[in-house]
């Protein structure tokens, strides 16, 4: 799997078609029936591969004036792992497309909350991959 750039194929443009901007939106308003009264943004970004799996991140960037803290993260894993707006087996479906001529994506996992600030929380989503 060493010979394959995902950096490459993984730009910014990509990631947001992926993962859209109003999805945290459509999130918050699905969870707590009121987009505003979310505390943070979700972006996803790649965070490289790990021999055979690609390793993206979550990101939960506190919003102004709210508690990213407080809004409890950590059951987070949990609830994007289900949750139909995050879509998490659709995003996977969506990057085993992008690479088919490439690899297969084999499976998925999503890793605990870490938190690398007070305002800034990411989850690791582990994909798979087999030649």
């Amino acid at each position: 799997m060493k010979d394959h750039n995902f950096e490459d194929v993984f730009t910014p443009e990509i990631l947001s078609k992926l993962f859209p901007e109003d999805r945290t939106d459509k999130f918050f308003d699905a969870l707590l029936g009121d987009a505003a009264e979310g505390t943070y943004d979700i972006s996803l970004d790649f965070s490289g591969q790990n021999r055979d799996r690609l390793i993206f991140q979550f990101c939960l960037k506190q919003r102004p004036g709210k508690c990213l803290a407080c809004h409890l993260t950590y059951g987070l894993p949990q609830v994007f792992s289900r949750h139909p707006v995050i879509n998490i087996k659709g995003l996977f479906r969506e990057i085993g497309e992008l690479l088919r001529e490439q690899v297969r994506c084999t499976d998925w996992r999503i890793g605990d909350t870490q938190e690398i600030s007070g305002g800034f929380h990411t989850i690791p989503l582990f994909i798979s991959l087999e030649t």
